[in-house]
């Protein structure tokens, strides 16, 4: 049953799992030409198997050398007579599996003894452990390593229902990876596969081109791209508080909720919207008109009476303001000498306040949030379309189902806020609908989240680090899968790391975030972290469930992989310089009017 060619040496201990091996004196060469195929014997990640009866336990090379010898052999050589050992070269494997007929599975229901003989694993039994993968629900990524002919395949189930980590210093090939990945599920053409991209630097756009919609603030129509569209009135109350940048004290900051309330509550009827009086807050996703209350709170603080204290004796306007405009009212002055015109004695001394609302609700870099076409709500908070329809827009399309949302066109300081809001749009819309044929158990919705690092600190409290939280913990009784890029592991949560069934790490420089990535491994195979380093552009280690074995694998390489939006710096320096003083002029225009291009 066993060729002996094939047998490199025996077992000489066993614990637990791992499993130290003596290579056999009859071993004439590391490199044995077997049918005619060189085999290298001891690379680190290599397999070998050991023959039990009609099965065979498969295991992975940790170590070799020195480092593999068993505790007990290392003592000082004047107490132990090396002579009595012919080969001192030992290695240690850890069993990661185990192959009963045709079959190979994960998991060993049987441990070897010393004695037992170990054996090189050939072609043939590559076939095998990296076949068998079920065509229907697994994709094609790249080649093994170790042998190009050989596809590399991963479970598409596992990889969404059990959520993956893509990670890899930049340089690494991490892109591209993503990329290959997303391109291998379109290509698979579901009927009705979701996929939510969130891209923070635009890189997905042109990779994806046949393949997705992009949303993008300051869309361009030419390339198919769409105006990305977020609505305030569907951002929670503090993450809309965080926007504006004026101080407000915690009394007057509940004021300012208790009024949003009052205009959702207002603005229900005005859209026909089916919900009990009760359950609304300042929370709930409910159109209301930020201008108008801001007029109407604007207007409050600026009043002045002929009569103090007595609101009916309001004095004359001396300007008609415009709610839709941002105009304030002006009325006559307050008297300096403790006369009539009397100040608003119940006035809230928010007025610096509201003039940083103001500002932001002109700037043109939130025109996204406060300037959102058909969801903009009139000033009586009517809306043309509401949360359904952006959500069938970002999650229904029956053409393209890959969704890019390229957040690269809004402002960092509220990149956290606004990144943490759509997915909380996103995740609470498919929890509450999870019963439902659109729901995510129904029709499961993977999230890839591209540069997470940037919006998912350690130990922040922020609402984007909590909702990827949520997901990574709760996602998968929901069909929400996750799959977070970054290049650098250790700044992420390391809750959200942990609940990542499928580690995929490509080149990795720093030691500590490959500290990081060795924590999120299983033990016996923590020491291949340390050939992160020494991978080739495009190359990867991928563990854990999304694959039967650990596995070197070898990207395809696109040919529109994304590249970065950095300036070419030589090539734009090298054009001719037509800039003139009127480009200033324009430059300090669009400044001035907190504008990024002219109307």
């Amino acid at each position: 049953m066993f060729n002996k060619q094939t047998e490199i040496g025996e077992i000489i201990s066993v614990s637990g799992n791992t499993i130290t091996v003596q290579l056999s004196d009859t071993l004439k060469s590391n490199m044995p030409v077997i049918n005619g195929i060189v085999y290298r014997i001891g690379q680190i990640g290599s397999f070998l198997k050991v023959p039990l009866g009609y099965s065979y336990l498969y295991g992975i090379v940790t170590q070799i050398g020195a480092n593999a010898i068993p505790e007990r052999l290392k003592i000082v050589e004047s107490d132990f007579d090396f002579s009595k050992i012919s080969n001192r070269q030992f290695l240690n494997i850890a069993l990661i599996g185990e192959q009963i007929g045709k079959k190979f599975e994960r998991g060993i229901s049987q441990s070897p003894t010393v004695g037992d003989k170990v054996h090189l694993v050939t072609i043939e039994d590559l076939n095998l452990l990296y076949g068998g993968y079920d065509e229907r629900n697994s994709i094609t990524i790249g080649n093994i390593s170790i042998s190009e002919s050989l596809n590399a395949k991963i479970d598409l189930n596992k990889i969404v229902s059990r959520h993956c980590a893509i990670l890899g210093s930049t340089g690494s090939g991490k892109s591209n990876a993503v990329g290959v990945f997303l391109k291998a599920i379109s290509n698979k053409n579901f009927n009705s596969s979701r996929i939510l991209v969130i891209d923070p630097h635009g890189e997905y756009n042109s990779v994806l081109l046949n393949q997705s919609v992009v949303y993008k603030v300051r869309a361009d129509e030419t390339k198919g791209e769409k105006e990305l569209y977020i609505p305030y009135w569907a951002l929670p109350f503090s993450e809309l508080m965080s926007i504006f940048s004026g101080t407000i004290s915690d009394q007057n900051r509940e004021y300012f909720r208790q009024k949003i309330e009052e205009a959702k509550k207002e603005s229900i009827k005005e859209n026909d919207i089916s919900i009990e009086q009760e359950l609304i807050t300042a929370d709930t996703p409910i159109p209301f008109s930020i201008n108008n209350l801001w007029f109407k709170l604007d207007d409050f603080e600026r009043q002045t009476f002929k009569e103090r204290a007595k609101p009916e004796t309001v004095t004359n306007k001396i300007r008609e303001g415009n709610a839709e405009h941002l105009i304030s009212n002006e009325y006559t002055p307050a008297s300096a000498g403790g006369g009539a015109p009397f100040l608003n004695n119940q006035a809230k001394g928010i007025l610096s306040f509201l003039d940083s609302v103001r500002l932001k609700l002109k700037d043109s870099r939130f025109s996204f949030l406060f300037n959102t076409a058909e969801y903009q709500p009139s000033l009586t908070g009517k809306v043309n379309k509401d949360l359904s329809d952006l959500l069938y827009e970002w999650l229904g399309n029956q053409e393209k189902h890959i969704t890019i949302l390229d957040l690269s066109g809004i402002p960092s300081e509220i990149m956290t806020s606004i990144s943490g809001t759509l997915l909380k749009i996103v995740y609470d819309a498919l929890f509450w609908g999870q019963n439902l044929p659109n729901g995510g158990k129904q029709q499961p919705l993977l999230i890839v989240l591209e540069e997470a690092h940037n919006y998912l600190k350690a130990g922040e409290n922020s609402i984007s680090s909590k909702t990827v939280q949520s997901i990574a913990k709760e996602g998968r009784k929901y069909g929400v899968g996750l799959t977070l890029v970054t290049q650098r592991p250790s700044e992420l949560d390391e809750t959200v790391l942990s609940q990542c069934g499928t580690i995929i790490a490509l080149r990795m420089n720093n030691a500590k975030d490959r500290g990081f990535i060795r924590s999120a491994m299983q033990d016996e195979l923590q020491t291949m972290v340390d050939l992160l380093p020494s991978l080739r552009t495009g190359e990867g280690l991928i563990s854990g469930e999304g694959v039967k074995i650990p596995s070197r694998v070898q990207f395809y390489k696109l040919s529109d992989a994304p590249k970065s939006s950095d300036p070419l710096v030589s090539e734009q320096w090298n054009k001719e310089n037509n800039v003139t003083i009127e480009d200033y002029k324009n430059l300090l225009s669009l400044w001035r009017n907190q504008k990024l291009k002219e109307d």
